[in-house]
């Protein structure tokens, strides 16, 4: 299951940023034409790249585990972390200062 769900996580951080389909980006798609260009929308796009593969990463590397040590309980555990991590680093990072553009 965890390939599955790693296989998303990297179709959607393509698409996200090579597809640029930013309005899979809450919140962007809902922004004025004039907030938008205040905001460096492929960087975001790169932080969600990036904290979506991780996320990949950190399952398959969770599905390699579990196989090789029979346990199913590790491909869950990782499952669980790496939604603890990717998700803060991609809200917190998203949101910093860093992306926003001073227009004044």
């Amino acid at each position: 299951m965890n390939i599955m769900v790693a296989i998303i996580f990297i179709v959607l951080g393509l698409l996200i940023t090579y597809g640029k389909l930013y309005r899979l980006i809450a919140g962007y798609n809902t922004m004025s034409k004039e907030e938008q260009k205040k905001i460096d929308i492929q960087g975001i796009a790169n932080v969600f790249r990036n904290g979506m593969f991780g996320m990949a990463a950190l399952l398959l590397l969770g599905s390699a585990l579990s196989l090789w040590l029979a346990d199913d309980r590790i491909e869950l555990y990782l499952f669980f972390i790496s939604i603890a991590i990717g998700l803060p680093y991609i809200l917190i990072v998203s949101n910093s200062n860093k992306y926003k553009i001073n227009n004044d």
